[in-house]
């Protein structure tokens, strides 16, 4: 297995919906690095690239996928709110209860796959919890990012003034100082 870790955004903070495109596609990048690994078998010891892939994902995970959400929740999704054409989107309380759910289940895969590097090994009781738990991610996101950029993204892009943007932008430059 080849150790990738992804690409650095094209968007910048001048296109706040783009560079949260852009981290979707890491996101669904280092889930599928970590699927990968966890469908090839937990009772084995895993490689020291294949660790190192897994030691990436979880890290961007614990850094990047927390900064995503709170790019969400703290700066677009309050504009939004702000915003009487979009200020009742039902897609936005169910877009933040699904943050909750996958930030959970990112540190229940942390701690599942750092065991396993650690140990070598995982007991029968967590392997099925690290494998129903990168299976509810997978679907999660997969459903997640499809309302994003389907719904979300676009009614906020055609919505929100150039200003707000621009504030957004700041917000999350801000978030990565």
């Amino acid at each position: 297995m080849a150790v990738q870790i992804g690409a650095r955004p094209d968007s910048g903070f001048d296109d706040p919906i783009g560079m949260l495109k852009d981290c979707h596609r890491r996101i669904e990048h280092f889930l599928n690095t970590i699927c990968a690994v966890v469908e090839r078998g937990h009772a084995r010891r895993l490689s020291e690239e294949e660790a190192a892939a897994v030691e990436a994902a979880l890290h961007y995970f614990r850094v990047g996928g927390k900064r995503h959400s709170a790019d969400e929740e703290e700066s677009l999704f309050p504009r939004m709110r702000e915003d009487a054409a979009l200020a009742n989107l039902p897609e936005l309380g169910k877009l933040e209860n699904e943050h909750r759910e996958a930030n959970s289940l990112h540190e229940t895969v942390g701690v599942l796959c750092s065991a396993w590097i650690r140990v070598g090994r995982l007991n029968a009781a967590n392997e099925q919890q690290l494998v129903s738990a990168t299976q509810r991610l997978r679907r999660l996101y997969a459903e997640h990012i499809e309302m994003e950029e389907t719904v979300v993204f676009p009614r906020a892009a055609a919505a929100l003034d150039g200003k707000t943007i621009a504030v957004i932008g700041e917000e999350f430059r801000a978030r990565r100082a």
